[in-house]
């Protein structure tokens, strides 16, 4: 059976009873809150032959940077590959087949290639927007969302999550005024909106407002937190605030509690609680015993070598738990993943095998060895995923490694180029003040 949807796609192989629960799950992972592998579980029970609703539930687990979700999304490839009727489902399927077996780009041209022809194809625009988030693709960030704009309206729905992803494309290409404004439009239309939250929250990141962030942040925290598993981010998005005005406490309480609290052991949650530590172990604070927990809970996952981007921050949690086992265990996975034919082998070989060197030796105190290995990748640092905020933690520990490494000239270089780009920070002014002392001495 053929059914269309609110956008007049077709969907083979649904039925009424099937297509309620999908609609919901496409709902609920545009606003990043409920259990969407649940709902597309009901509409696949209703429905086994909804292709749409296994590429959906694919495109789920392959987005999860594990290894054992990987291997679920190749499942579901399988179970749509005989059901596609049309070729947009087609596509969907092919797409669904590269992304699974960790070939990003691919994945990406062809969704991109969807959404020129359907641009109401909610999901072919948002699993890209992941997509080119997970690959750092910030042209793409903007104009995939771009493109497809103009043929939405206000009264469609999940309007509101077109508006988010665009927002935050913006945002990670630098137009702040417009990104502010379509991020707090979104929200306005749906309160629930984790991803537009989030990015106004990067908006006022890059800007150095601090105080502007937080009062976003804590001004309705029950619409972004309530099932949501977009939270753990957007909490650490406040104590980044938080952390650049030096208030420590307030860093490591929320830590404590929503950040880290639970120790989740899902690999973008330990990423969050990893980047925010490693913050504050640059600033010389002392985070007690939180190291060997969340160490405890990256270790199974040291010879995972699926995604460089969470090698990193597995890294910066053996060494601030003094873990040298899973540290020698990551270092050659990556050698043995940059061997591969998916794309994880470039991102590993041009940013995260040195990145992962780097806060290895910035853990021994080889300051100049850490400088050495990051200042050839900073300009190509996007290429292994993430966000600028989150990538920013690059530049600090070269910072504090030129600063420790007694390297005048290049500490002073780093704290101005910081103070150009977020002039209004105070860490940027104690980084510069911080230079100049060294440079006098």
């Amino acid at each position: 059976m053929a059914l269309k949807d609110a956008f007049g796609l077709t969907l083979s192989g649904v039925t009424e009873a099937g297509l309620a629960p999908y609609v919901q799950a496409v709902r609920e992972l545009q606003c990043f809150i409920g259990d969407p592998v649940g709902s597309v579980d009901r509409a696949i029970a209703h429905a086994p032959g909804f292709v749409m609703a296994h590429v959906f539930k694919g495109y789920l687990f392959g987005l999860a940077t594990e290894p054992d979700a990987s291997a679920v999304a190749r499942t579901c490839h399988e179970a749509a590959l005989p059901l596609a009727a049309t070729a947009r489902e087609q596509a969907h399927v092919a797409a669904l087949g590269h992304l699974a077996n960790g070939h990003w780009h691919e994945a990406s041209a062809i969704l991109e290639a969807i959404a020129k022809d359907h641009p109401l194809d909610a999901v072919a625009l948002q699993v890209g927007h992941q997509i080119d988030f997970f690959t750092g693709n910030a042209r793409m960030l903007r104009d995939r969302i771009g493109r497809a704009l103009p043929s939405w309206g206000s009264d469609m729905p999940g309007y509101h999550a077109i508006l988010g992803m665009q927002a935050f494309g913006l945002e990670e290409m630098g137009e702040y005024i417009r990104a502010e404004k379509l991020g707090r439009t979104a929200v306005e239309i749906e309160p629930r909106d984790g991803w537009a939250q989030h990015a106004v929250a990067h908006v006022m990141e890059m800007q150095s407002r601090q105080k502007d962030g937080i009062a976003w942040m804590r001004a309705d925290p029950e619409a972004w937190t309530r099932e949501s598993f977009l939270k753990v981010h957007n909490w650490w998005h406040l104590a980044l605030f938080h952390y650049d005005l030096g208030e420590t406490g307030e860093v490591l309480a929320l830590y404590d509690g929503p950040i880290y609290g639970a120790r989740s052991t899902l690999a973008l949650n330990m990423v969050d609680a990893s980047a925010i530590l490693w913050r504050l172990h640059l600033g010389g604070v002392d985070v007690g015993d939180r190291w060997a927990a969340l160490a405890q809970n990256w270790a199974p996952k040291a010879g995972a070598g699926n995604y460089a981007f969470n090698d990193a921050h597995a890294m910066m949690a053996f060494v601030g738990a003094g873990l040298d086992a899973p540290a020698r265990t990551l270092l050659e996975t990556q050698r043995e993943a940059m061997r591969g034919s998916d794309d994880n082998a470039a991102f590993t070989r041009d940013v995260g095998h040195p990145l992962t060197l780097a806060i290895k030796a910035f853990g021994e105190g080889n300051y100049v060895e850490t400088t050495s290995l990051i200042r050839p990748i900073r300009a190509i640092a996007s290429r292994f995923g993430g966000s600028h905020a989150q990538r920013d933690v690059i530049d600090l520990t070269l910072i504090e490694a030129a600063l420790r490494a007694g390297d005048g000239a290049l500490a002073r270089t780093l704290a101005a180029e910081r103070s150009a780009a977020r002039h209004d920070s105070p860490l940027s002014a104690l980084f510069s003040r911080r230079a100049a002392d060294l440079s006098e001495n």
